[in-house]
């Protein structure tokens, strides 16, 4: 071995000294043709608009593209791009689309020409179909080759880049669908029915991600080192976070809870009475543990008669962000990864016994929110034909504090650096519009909120003007203003919470030409951050789309509040979009969600009644009203005005106190 390489490392050595001595444009010159990553098989193509084709040759190289009958030409430059557009075409397909340079040559099969829209946001966005509440019938019964979508992988850039990371194109058929977001999937099929035509989904959601992640560093003012700055300034908040944390609880880098592969945390003999009380369910951060990012333990008892635990049993934990494993009476009976994925764990009837069983929970959070978080009804031991319901007071105990590391939950909050990666290089691209589900992360507190107003305008309007050379200045932008969350005011708020303010936010966003939003107070719940009900989200959008986008004379939105006056101490409230006339949801007929305020400026709950195309409100603690609210608060369970078409009122107040 050793003569042979020394007889042949001087031939390896000036080989590689002469290919290093190379001009860089004769090197690329070898590079073969090739496509930006949107343009794989499968791909959907804007109707009726240019449609732009771009990818990277040899450096000077001519390119050649073909598609139904026409031909567009372009020369690659000097860095090997090549940019050539394609008349705008009619709806239809599949085509092939064909595209040369030189010798070689590459065919993109099965395209479609249609409508395409972008979807993104954060987690409810991102959503799957998978795990949307009517999951099964859903994938079941999927079967639209004319429907697809392609998600852009979760990724990250410093400084604008040229192409997305990967990603293709997936038809909605039961093999695929159930990948696919949900909100986008059942807004895509109502238009599907609706306008006949191909629609592409280009997914762009990332979990978790804030609002200035999604602008660009133009947009923030940032200049052109603003993403690369945003990110060492992370890593060094985070390095000061993980400090800071390990000095309250302990340097904690190894979970004493696991030792040499023993769950000692999760025996039943453990004396546990020095452990913290904490709810369940509910995020940890929310309960003191602010920034916590690494492994806590919970455990729990449940009381068993001899006759359940001699049967089988099934633990259901709801959801847990992100990963678990889960022991009853020291047995291990499962283990998921995934923060949107609900916990059904077989007990053997060998762990049970009559009397105190003891549940234990090793939660571990990579970053953003954590714990056992799902609907209070979600967790439950169910144990021959009795069920026992597990939410309420839990222990709880840290195992280890991780490193900040910079994974995507924080990443994706840092201004500038995922529109580089996931937004930038899709922006030659035609589309019909925008659809939109974010807003959660920005809403951590009312300063936030607030500041949403600006932030969403001009995140519709730097679109607008980067997508597409700024082609199509108005182009439909819609969105999702966020559902109902959190535990239910008992009396109204001063301000009525973050998630009201956020709705407001959003909503003043409609003052923009060709944006539209579907209301959803009605489709989340106290603990649902993520509610599964994304059949009537994406219904609602898909009717704000055939209106804003497709010029349809349809009804898209619930009761909208119009004006209102002050008569003999009652407010009577006038609304738009009522349809055929405005109806309550109670059995009863009663109208819910109403408050008013005097001169002290202090909200009450009022009564309310429809008296044909208005509402009257009123309350007798206050004799002179002088404004009105609906729907104002994080949670404004109970709320039920609705139009007859079944549409939903949207919050509103009158004040601006």
């Amino acid at each position: 071995m050793n003569r042979r390489r020394s007889r042949f490392a001087p031939v390896v050595l000036a080989f590689v000294l002469a290919l290093a001595s190379r001009p860089a444009s004769a090197q690329r010159a070898a590079e073969p043709l090739r496509l930006a990553k949107i343009f794989s098989d499968g791909l959907v193509v804007q109707r009726d608009a240019p449609i732009p084709v771009w990818g990277w040759a040899a450096p000077r190289s001519r390119v050649t593209v073909r598609f139904r009958g026409g031909t567009a030409r372009g020369t690659a430059d000097s860095a090997g791009r090549w940019m050539a557009t394609l008349p705008a075409s009619s709806a239809g397909g599949p085509f092939a689309l064909t595209v040369e340079a030189g010798a070689e040559r590459a065919v993109v099969h099965d395209v479609l020409v249609g409508d395409v829209w972008v979807a993104s946001g954060q987690s409810n966005m991102e959503f799957s179909v998978s795990v949307a509440s009517n999951a099964a019938q859903a994938i079941a019964s999927a079967h639209d080759s004319a429907l697809r979508e392609l998600k852009v992988p979760n990724s990250w850039a410093e400084q604008p880049a040229s192409d997305i990371v990967g990603g293709s194109w997936a038809p909605a058929d039961s093999q695929h669908v159930g990948a696919f977001s949900a909100v986008a999937y059942f807004f895509a099929r109502d238009l599907r029915a609706a306008e006949h035509v191909p629609i592409g989904i280009v997914n762009v959601s990332w979990g978790g991600s804030a609002i200035e992640t999604w602008l660009s560093a133009d947009a923030q003012k940032l200049g052109p080192e603003g993403g690369a700055r945003a990110l060492a300034a992370e890593r060094a908040h985070g390095d000061s976070v993980t400090r800071a944390l390990r000095a309250r609880f302990g340097s904690l880098e190894h979970d004493p809870g696991l030792l040499n592969g023993v769950a000692v945390w999760a025996s039943p003999t453990l004396a546990d009475t020095g452990w913290t009380a904490i709810h369940v369910p509910d995020l940890w951060e929310a309960q003191g543990y602010a920034a916590l990012d690494g492994i806590a333990w919970y455990r729990t008892t449940v009381t068993l008669t001899a006759d359940e635990a001699a049967s089988s049993a099934t633990l259901s934990l709801g959801t847990i962000d992100d990963d678990d494993v889960t022991w009853v009476n020291g047995v291990e009976v499962g283990r998921t990864s995934g923060w949107n994925v609900p916990r059904h764990y077989p007990v053997p009837a060998s762990a049970l016994h009559a009397g105190a069983n003891v549940i234990a929970v090793r939660v571990a959070d990579t970053g953003g929110g954590g714990g056992i978080y799902g609907a209070d009804d979600s967790l439950h031991l169910d144990a021959g034909r009795v069920s026992h319901a597990l939410a309420g007071e839990w222990k709880f105990r840290i195992g280890e504090i991780g490193l900040q590391q910079m994974d995507g939950q924080r990443l994706n909050k840092i201004p500038a650096i995922t529109w580089n990666r996931m937004v930038h290089p899709l922006l030659p691209i035609a589309i019909k519009g925008v659809i939109w589900y974010q807003g959660e992360s920005n809403a951590e507190d009312e300063r936030e909120a607030r500041a949403y107003r600006a932030q969403f305008r001009e995140l519709i309007r730097s679109w607008r003007r980067e997508w597409n050379g700024g082609s199509e200045p108005n182009f439909p932008f819609l969105w999702v203003q966020l559902p109902n969350y959190m535990h239910p005011d008992s009396t109204p708020s001063a301000t009525g919470g973050a998630w009201a303010i956020q709705r407001e936010s959003m909503a003043a966003a409609l003052a923009l030409p060709k944006t539209g939003q579907a209301v959803t107070i009605d489709v989340g719940g106290e603990t649902e951050l993520h509610p599964r009900n994304k059949v009537d989200v994406g219904k609602r959008l898909a009717l704000v789309a055939r209106k804003v986008a497709y010029g349809e004379k349809v009804l898209a939105s619930g009761p909208t509040y119009r004006a209102h006056t002050v008569r003999g101490g009652k407010v009577i409230v006038r609304f738009s979009n009522i349809g055929s006339g405005l109806t309550s949801r109670a059995t009863d007929g009663s109208v819910r969600g109403f408050a008013v305020a005097g001169a002290d400026h202090r909200f009450v709950w009022a009564q309310a009644r429809i008296e044909g195309d208005h509402v009257v409100v009123w309350s007798d603690r206050v004799p002179k009203p002088m404004a009105v609210r609906y729907a104002w608060a994080n949670n404004p369970a109970g709320a039920n005005l609705y139009n007859r078409e079944g549409l939903p009122a949207a919050p509103f107040r009158t004040d601006a106190w």
